[in-house]
Parts: structure tokens; sequence; C-alpha cells
């Protein structure tokens, strides 16, 4: 191994802990520790993501040069004081909860120890800062030799929004907005608010909003919050509770939308589906705001974005269809999960001052994001004959074409290929697919597989050659990060009587030829696929559009509500088995529902044994 050169990069303790590691600047792996230890958005050491990494490169961690962490620890800990002291005696409570993770066993203000007791290792360490590491994410993997960069989360160390400038090896951040004052946490209120859980439940709020009329838009901007034409942003603090408190928002907060936050799990009403349009189109007009004085200052064609807004796939759009810029690219693990990735890079671009790689024009360095584990043929099998299930092996021809004639039967397919995919969006390894045409397909996902609210939408994958044909869309999106509005030609028009209902009542109607996708305002959140990354997946649309005409399918992930998505054939054959997902493709292997045995959780947990 002494030919390469390996840098290993950590996120953790606080959202969704990650490893990535790289080989001479090279991606070669890149895994959530929540897809290993099944708890969702995991914040915990990533040891089972790091050992993955090393164990995918057949490395030891004493083959790893550098390990780079993704924020500065000692800078988020000056934060923490800095607010409590402020608010003191107030927030006794919240401050005692903080003191318990930092200096307690976790050791978060001993990071170099925590380190290297979890990796085992004595090599160099460095910190980079929360948003440099962000914006590595965000500009070294993108098909872009010069970008402005935009980074815009909750908050980091001090930093909720930062934007710079990135050309060949080096990204330099210009100008930041400073905690308490974070679009990401403005949200985040209206998250909490609106009955959603804080850091998993933003993307809820966002697919609520087309039910809802902004009628608290002007509000929000006289009370909450002022967006200056340069796109930086004050809050009134005195409406949130985040800064010293166990919770987003405060009694002035709740008296100015009429009442306390809806409990979780209670019936939705109209008035959280007008917050979150509300809120939503804040967020749009701060977005835009901020690109237009980004792109005066840095006067660059292409723009970079990463950060748990960017994965705003609705405000992603407006700023692509009406920014300044030529073109944008998102990381598509744009949360904290990407920090990993980026304090890799910020390590072997800055610190080791290594030259950026190229690749031919357009095309990105992150493979599709299939940075994760896969899995052999001998593996799955003795998870199959562990669980005596029956199954048959296909080859890829066959396969794809049983597997489109199935999803154009109306069943519901477990889809388990290759790698899996890196950040929160399945891509087509990891993915539950079914028939768009279908009027029924979104409730019977939501309810009878997923499990969740009724109102989420669902995403299409369509070939890239016909996304035009189908969307108001030119170019690619490989990584579900925008919506597009659906063709008029592919809409049904509404009756009078249709388009007098409101809100929720709207969710049944059929609104184009692929109403398991369209959401009520006639845009998909669409993913193109083009065969460059995930063969078998372009081969399955490919076959489907041979028998159907129709170019795209309903692809969501590979998982329950609560749950992450699945990482192992043991995890994709427990949630076949506990849904009503007709049958189960792992690799070349197809399971019917119907054939199986009864699933024995007791079964599942007894050690698999090798041939």
């Amino acid at each position: 191994m002494g030919e390469y050169t390996y840098v290993l990069g950590i996120s953790a303790f606080y959202h969704d802990s990650a490893a990535a590691l790289l080989r001479d600047g090279e991606i070669v792996a890149a895994a959530q520790e929540e897809r290993f230890t099944r708890k969702k958005n995991d914040q915990e050491f990533p040891r089972h993501a790091a050992r993955y990494c090393l164990k995918e490169s057949g490395l030891s961690i004493e083959d790893v040069q550098l390990v780079a962490f993704y924020d500065q620890p000692l800078l988020k800990f000056d934060r923490l004081l800095d607010s409590y002291l402020k608010y003191a005696p107030a927030g006794l409570k919240s401050f005692k909860t903080a003191m318990r993770t930092w200096l307690g066993s976790r050791g978060t203000l001993d990071l170099p120890r925590v380190i290297r007791s979890n990796l085992g290792c004595d090599g160099d360490i460095i910190f980079a800062q929360h948003h440099e590491s962000h914006a590595a994410s965000a500009f070294f993997p993108s098909p872009f030799d010069r970008a402005a960069v935009l980074c815009i989360d909750g908050v980091g160390e001090w930093a909720t929004t930062t934007w710079g400038i990135g050309e060949g090896a080096r990204v330099q951040l210009c100008q930041q907005i400073r905690y308490p004052h974070s679009l990401g946490m403005l949200y985040s209120a209206f998250t909490y608010y609106t009955g959603f859980k804080v850091n998993s439940g933003e993307y809820k709020l966002m697919g609520l909003a087309p039910y809802g009329a902004p009628k608290y838009a002007k509000l929000i901007e006289r009370e909450l919050v002022h967006i200056n034409d340069d796109g930086s942003i004050i809050l009134d603090m005195k409406y949130f509770n985040y800064e010293h408190g166990q919770t987003m928002t405060n009694p002035r907060f709740h008296e100015l939308f009429g009442g306390e936050p809806r409990p979780p799990e209670t019936l939705l009403t109209q008035k959280e589906m007008d917050l979150a349009a509300s809120i939503q189109v804040v967020l749009e007009r701060a977005v835009l705001a901020l690109a237009r004085h980004v792109h005066r200052h840095t006067n660059e064609k292409y723009l970079c974005m990463a950060g748990g807004v960017a994965l705003n796939c609705v405000a992603n759009a407006r700023l692509l269809r009406e920014g300044p810029f030529d073109d944008v690219w998102i990381q598509p693990a744009a949360g904290d999960a990407g920090g990993a990735l980026g304090a890799a890079l910020v390590g072997w671009h800055h610190y080791l001052g290594k030259p950026r790689r190229r690749l031919p024009t357009g095309a990105d360095f992150m493979q599709g994001a299939f940075l994760g584990p896969s899995y052999s043929t001998d593996e799955i099998k003795r998870v199959l004959r562990r669980h005596r299930s029956s199954y048959r092996e296909l080859d890829l021809d066959a396969l794809c074409r049983e597997i489109a004639r199935r999803l154009a039967d109306g069943q519901i397919i477990g889809w388990f290929q290759g790698r899996m995919e890196f950040g929160p969006r399945a891509l087509g390894a990891r993915s539950i697919l079914g028939d768009a045409r279908q009027a029924d397909m979104q409730r019977r996902m939501n309810l009878k597989i997923k499990h969740r609210e009724s109102f989420r939408p669902f995403a299409p994958s369509v070939l890239s050659q016909y996304a035009q044909q189908w969307f108001d869309w030119s170019g690619e999106s490989p990584y579900m990060m925008f919506v597009a509005p659906v063709k008029d030609e592919m809409r049904i028009a509404m009756s009078r009587q249709e388009e007098a209902l409101f809100g929720i009542e709207k969710l049944n109607l059929r609104r184009s030829l692929i109403p398991a996708v369209t959401h009520l305002d006639y845009s998909a959140r669409i993913q193109t696929v083009d065969g460059k990354h995930n063969r078998v997946f372009w081969q399955l649309l490919t076959e489907f559009n041979a028998l159907t005409g129709c170019p795209l399918i309903v692809n969501t992930s590979f998982n329950v509500r609560g749950e992450p998505i699945v990482c192992t054939p043991e995890d994709a054959y427990r949630c076949f088995m506990q849904t009503d997902i007709d049958a189960l493709v792992l690799e070349n292997f197809v399971l019917e529902k119907g054939d199986q045995p009864v699933f024995s959780e007791e079964l599942a947990r007894e050690p698999i044994v090798l041939d």
C-alpha cells in the first residue's frame, strides 16, 4: 500500500456521523454510521463506517497517512459557552446536558484521544473548520475548475452560512453569517413547531408546503427574520429558544402563530400546511438573495453548494431557474455526513498541498454517490439459506425483463444492487420501486410499505435521454437534488369541482399521466439515469420503457419510517418480510413474498455460518 497516500475523513457527534476515504485524492469509499448500527441519524463515532472504508480498500489503519475531522471542537465549545453565559442563569438545564456531552465519557473536548482510541491510529490528525469541510465537499468533487461556493446549514462552530471561491486545489471562504442568525435554524424552528423532528423532519416540511398557502410569509419576515439585499439575515431571537434552551421555539413564537406546537403524530391541519408553504417561500427568497450577492462579488459562472439547506430541492430548482449562475452542482451528501468527505479533501488539498485530479468535461468525482458496501453472491446466499428462503437466480437480461413486467403489473419491488449510496437519497442501489403511472401507488407505498404520512411525495427515476419529454428540464440530475415541472402535455386538467378543493383534499387527485410522482404543484423531484455508474438500474428502466412506453419509475429509499436505508442483504430481507413489498431483488436473486417462510427475528439474529 506504500505507493498510495490515504486520507480518512470523519464526521461525528452532531447529527449524521460518517467516514470517507481518499486514495491519492480519489474518493474510494464513504458511508454513514447509521447504515451499520441501524440507528437513524446515528451521531456516535463512526467506527463501523471507518472500518468499512478501510476494508473496501484492503487497508489497516496503519496504512492511513492522515485522519481529518470535519470541525474544530474548541471553537464549537467557545460558541456554546458564549451562548449560555449570555443568557445565564437561564438555560442551566440545557447547559448541563451539553456539558455531559463535552466533558463526559465521549470526551468531545479531547478528540485526538477519542479518534486514536476508536481507530487505533497514532498518525497525524487535523481538524478542519465545519464550513471549510462543507465547502471542500461542494467544490472539489464538482465538475468545475472554478466556481463560487455557498454553504448554508444550521450552525458549525460559529458560521451558519458561508460563501467563497473554489479554484484548482484551493477553496477560499470570503464571508459568513454568524450564529445565532441561521436560515437552517429558522427552517428547523418551523419543523419543530409543525410537529416534526428537528434534523430529520425538514424534508417533511418541504413536502407538506404544496398543500398550503403562504399566508404567514409576510408575518415571518416582519417579526422573525429580516432578509437583507445581500441575503444576510437577522433573526429576532426573542421568538426562539435554541440558543440556550432545549426547544427551538418559545411562548412568544407560539403566541405569534396562534397556539402551541403540534404534538408529534397528531392530525395535520391546514395551519401546518400554510406554515410549511410560508417558511418555504421565505427560505427561497433568502437563498436567491444570497446567490445573487455571491454572483455579484465573484462573477463566477458556476455555483457549488453544501450544508443541510442545500438538500431543499425546491429552493435548489428555483435557484437554478431564476438565479444568476449558468449551472449549480450540489454535493449529494450535503449534510453533516458529507463533512467527512469534505474533511478528507481539506486534508488532501489544503494540508498536504496535493493537486486536484481531472475528469472528462461535465463529469464529477462522486461516482454516482455509489461509495458504500456491496455484497457478493456467496454472502447473499448465506443469508437466504439461513432464512430457508425460496429464490430464483437469473441472468441480468432475464432479471431486468422480469422486474420490468412485475412493475408494469403493479407490483412493488425491493431493489438491492451494487454499492450502497452515500447521502440521504436512494439512487437505484437500495431502492423501493413502483409504477409511477398507477394512481394508487403513492398511497400504497406510503401506508403499506413506508408506514409514513400519506402526503409524502415520491420521486421518479427517468432515463436521461427522455427527461425533456416528460419534464421542463435540461441537463442532468443524477442525485435527486432538484424538482422539475411535469410537461404540460403530460398533465391532466382539473375539473372546476377539483380546483375548488383545498389542501390535503387534493392528495388523491390524478394530476398527470404519472400521478405517483407528481406533486400538488405539478413538479417532481427527478433523478436522471444514464448508465454510467449503475448499469443494472439503467437496464431495468430501459426494459420498462420498451414494455410500457414510459421511461420512468417511482424510486424511494429502501427502508421504513424511522429506520435508515438498508445496508446489508439481511437488512433488505427483514424490510421485505415486514412490509407489503411484493418481490425482492438481491443482485441476481429474485424472491416472491408468497413463497417465503414466516419471518423469524430469532433466526435473523443467529450468526451466519460460513461454508
